[in-house]
Formats: C-alpha cells, sequence, structure tokens
C-alpha cells in the first residue's frame, strides 16, 4: 500500500484532483455521497463515513460548545473520501499519512514491510533525514502523501471556506500519525506547526477509536450544522 507513495506520484495526483472539476455540490449532497463508502483502513468501525462525520462532530460539539468551528471541522474532516466514491483507489484515499521527498521514519505503520518497491527508497535526493527539505521549513512547504485529508484541505481553501487555521490543520494533518503521535518530523516543522499540533490532538479524540454504533438523530441536528456550513462554507463547491 506504500509502493506508490512516492514525490513523482503525489504531484501526479496533485494534478489530477487539484482541478477541482469533478463537480460542483454543498457540502450536505457530499456527506450523502458517502452512504455508501466504507474505509477499508479505519480498525474501529465497519458502517459509512457519513455517520461517522456526525458523530465526530457532536462529539467535539458536547466537549467545546463554544467553538463552532471545531463542530463544523469534525462533520466535514473525512469528506475527502469522496474521492473513493469516485473511483479513486483506497491506498491514496484513507489511512495514515506522512512526508514523502524524505526519509520514511520508523513510526509509519507497515514501514518495515510495505516501502520495499517505493522508488523514493533508494533515491539520493529523498531517502536522507531532510531530503529535499529545509531544516524547519515547515509543514505547508512539504509533500504529503495523497489522501483525503489534503484532497478536503485544498478543496476548502479553493473554495475560500472561512474556517479559522487551527481547524484548517486538523482537516489537513488529522491522519499524520508518524507526526502528531510518533512524534517523527519535527525536524520538518515550523513553530507555527508544533502550536497548532494541539488543536489536532483534541480534535482526535473525537476521531479514531472513538466511533459507536449508536448513531445521532440526524434529522434533529442537522439544522445547527447547516447553519454553520452556511456560515463558513455557503452553497456549492468545487470538487
Amino acid at each position: 500500500m506504500h509502493t506508490n507513495q512516492c514525490v513523482d506520484f503525489v504531484r501526479r495526483k496533485q494534478d489530477e484532483w487539484l482541478k477541482f472539476n469533478h463537480g460542483e455540490f454543498t457540502i450536505m449532497e457530499v456527506l450523502d455521497l458517502l452512504d455508501g463508502f466504507v474505509d477499508e483502513a479505519d480498525p474501529d468501525v465497519d458502517f459509512p463515513n457519513s455517520f461517522h462525520a456526525f458523530q465526530t462532530a457532536e462529539g467535539l460539539r458536547k466537549d467545546h460548545p463554544d467553538k463552532d468551528w471545531m463542530h463544523l471541522c469534525g462533520l466535514v474532516h473525512d469528506l475527502g473520501k469522496v474521492m473513493g466514491v469516485w473511483g479513486e483507489k483506497q491506498f491514496c484515499t484513507v489511512g495514515d499519512t506522512f512526508v514523502v521527498g524524505a526519509e520514511f521514519p520508523p513510526s509509519i505503520v507497515y514501514r518495515d514491510s510495505t516501502f520495499g518497491s517505493n522508488p523514493d527508497l533508494n533515491d539520493p535526493r529523498y531517502n536522507t533525514k531532510y531530503g529535499m527539505y529545509e531544516p524547519n521549513c515547515g509543514l505547508d512547504n512539504v509533500l504529503i502523501s495523497w489522501g483525503h485529508d489534503e484532497y478536503m484541505y485544498q478543496v476548502l481553501k479553493h473554495n475560500k471556506s472561512t474556517l479559522p487555521e487551527e481547524a484548517m490543520y486538523c482537516i489537513r494533518f488529522h491522519s499524520f500519525y508518524p507526526w502528531h503521535t510518533g512524534g517523527d518530523y519535527d525536524h520538518l516543522c515550523s513553530e507555527k506547526d508544533q502550536k497548532m499540533m494541539k488543536w489536532i490532538k483534541l480534535f482526535n479524540k473525537h476521531d479514531l477509536y472513538t466511533k459507536s454504533p449508536d448513531f445521532p438523530n440526524i434529522d434533529e441536528i442537522k439544522p445547527y450544522y447547516q447553519s454553520l456550513i452556511d456560515k463558513y462554507m455557503p452553497g456549492k463547491l468545487k470538487f
């Protein structure tokens, strides 16, 4: 699953998906599209991601009632998985993310068994500690393995969402476990990245390993989330 996630592959996927030519949809329409999608990499649930979106949002709403942007972040954080509905392979739609263009650290899941054929592994431009990057260049300046995090972040950025930067970090890096959980990549991070990590950790308390088959009453809570959508990312977005 990690064989293809190299610098050239990520750049090709950016070129493919960041044209934002897959249609225009409201957030609720994309949630509906995810009703038929189950993330094969998720060890925690076997029900559609649309249900998980509302669960995550409600958990964050309960713990952080004064931060409406965090509630909406919970609702939309996985919507980039719509790539899988549109035919993208799961290995580059779901799962943990990592930096490409520098050495692959041991904290990446299955690091010892799934990178053997990755072309960057033996490329001297990319297989050192810093690879093609400068020390503490900041996560804004590195390439991350392609997946739903980066895609949804870019969709929101392209459509000029007014979510605060903290929310955008959570959406972009919530699957970047080798960094915020594994303790790797500090040598590439800026001071801003380090400050933002606390928000990702707060957010992730309601993401992985917190899901339950007990669903909230979506019809009751949907008007509240529609009001947040209207506030931060109204109308149809280009995907």
